[in-house]
């Protein structure tokens, strides 16, 4: 096992990455794929906010060859960090960047008609360029709309300098299998791979990978559930766990008399009882919609959380812990195995993605059984 920390600060808290198990996540999705079908990565975010270097390094060495980005900053970092991968940009080429793309061997998820144009001008220019395009099947986010498919297809001459490695769509509700837009997006997006001569394509997110394998195809975009998240929503999850997020008790207050705590008096303690307070708070990522909601844990004890989350701080009553738990120090888990991460983001009345994404950068970091 091999840890790389920070320089350690004892009232702050610790987030333990599990570089291991986000290496297992990748292989375990990768198993559960069509025959022919191959599994990327995204990697935006800071790698969904646990470490763009580290995430990513650690998946290539997993047998990783296809990463997304979100945009071209985030590619050409990429490709300074792993030479040999092949790596798209979802958000496409801007105007006047297409050469940035060419130097760094990115692929462009082509979007919009301008997006088409400019980088088919380029790639008539370079002799020929790899690019990905993207169809809208029912998001209504990003992607051409089927009928200027149509019309690209009607002028087929333009796309001859472009090499397409595949057509991709995003699904809406892949984390709901019964839902009918599901097989809706599936057909317009096959529709779509016939007008264009049945390319390569991508449709799949982590989610639309446990629909089946008919949404496979040929390449699929795992994400949140490599990092630890749900994929199966209201099924036990069958991701290995990724996250530890701990800090140690800063002050513990023995409460004698009837008392209100924090901001805005939203909860009150009659006493006799304890409040512990940990350096701890929404500027860390803990959301301010946990406020009175939001569960800890001591020792596998459920602690609740009272009183509105401040800018660092939270407050919990561990009137009902054994006095021997609760003492300045005494590290509390806030994700970890008794209170998982898509469990926090229930509590927060968000999805894991928000609380993931929104960790940051103040706690100690530690990333366990990965060579970095």
């Amino acid at each position: 096992m091999h840890d790389k920390r920070q320089i350690a600060d004892p009232s702050k808290a610790v987030l333990t990455i599990n570089l291991s198990a986000i290496a297992e996540n990748f292989c375990d999705l990768s198993s559960r794929l069509a025959p022919n079908c191959q599994a990327g990565a995204v990697v935006k975010a800071d790698a969904y906010g646990l470490g763009f270097e580290e995430v990513s390094r650690t998946l290539a060495r997993a047998g990783c060859g296809h990463f997304f980005v979100a945009d071209l900053e985030e590619g050409v970092a990429l490709r300074r960090i792993l030479k040999k991968v092949d790596i798209f940009v979802f958000n496409g080429p801007e105007r006047n960047t297409e050469a940035t793309f060419d130097e760094h061997a990115l692929t462009p998820v082509l979007n919009t008609p301008d997006q088409v144009q400019s980088w088919v001008a380029f790639a008539s220019l370079k002799g020929g360029c790899n690019a990905v395009i993207q169809v809208d099947t029912g998001m209504s986010r990003t992607g051409l709309d089927m009928a200027y498919l149509e019309q690209l297809v009607g002028g087929n001459e333009k796309l001859k300098s472009v090499a397409l490695r595949f057509l991709m769509s995003h699904l809406a509700c892949a984390d709901e299998p019964e839902h009918p837009l599901n097989a809706q997006q599936l057909a317009k997006f096959s529709k779509a791979r016939t007008l264009l001569g049945n390319p390569r394509g991508s449709l799949a997110n982590s989610s639309g990978i446990f629909l089946g394998p008919e949404y496979h195809f040929d390449m699929v975009r795992t994400g949140g559930a490599l990092y630890g998240i749900n994929p199966t929503k209201n099924t036990n999850n069958p991701m290995n766990s990724v996250v530890n997020l701990e800090a140690p008790i800063f002050q513990v207050r023995n409460i004698d008399s009837p008392v209100t705590v924090g901001y805005g008096a939203s909860a009150r303690i009659d006493g006799p009882g304890k409040i512990a307070t940990i350096a701890v708070g929404y500027a860390n990522g803990y959301l301010r919609s946990l406020g009175n909601k939001g569960s800890a844990f001591i020792d596998g004890i459920r602690i609740p959380v009272v009183g509105r989350v401040s800018m660092d701080y939270i407050t919990l009553d561990v009137s009902k812990a054994p006095e021997n738990k609760v003492r300045p120090g005494k590290m509390v888990e806030l994700i970890g195995p008794h209170h998982g991460i898509d469990a926090l983001a229930k509590e927060a009345g968000t999805i894991a993605y928000e609380i993931l994404t929104g960790l940051g950068a103040r706690h100690t970091r530690v990333y366990r059984n990965g060579r970095i």
